[in-house]
């Protein structure tokens, strides 16, 4: 098995288990924590999918990985804030269970 192969694989169990957790927990905080689980998987794959060929790896990747970086940390910065202001007024962070009527 090769590196490229083992990050690849990585990156997809990454996304994985981002996608179970996004599913499964109704809180908000640990939804926003599986998103960047998943970011991250995706992250991983695309940089591990440039290194495939023999020379010099492709710059295009890794320069839409470090721009994803940045959006995945804004997006992050303005989720947890509307997560704050949702506490602020109704007092709960999590998803009703029951779907609404």
């Amino acid at each position: 098995m090769s590196s490229v192969f083992f990050y690849a694989l990585t990156g997809v169990g990454l996304f994985t288990l981002g996608l179970y957790a996004l599913i499964v927990y109704t809180h908000l905080l640990r939804k926003i924590l599986a998103i960047n689980v998943m970011g991250s998987g995706i992250f991983l794959l695309l940089v591990s999918l440039a290194a495939r060929t023999r020379g010099a790896p492709d710059p295009v990747p890794h320069a839409m990985v470090i721009t994803g970086i940045v959006v995945a940390i804004s997006a992050t910065a303005l989720a947890l804030v509307l997560m704050l202001r949702l506490r602020e007024a109704s007092d709960r962070v999590e998803l009703p269970e029951e779907p609404m009527e």
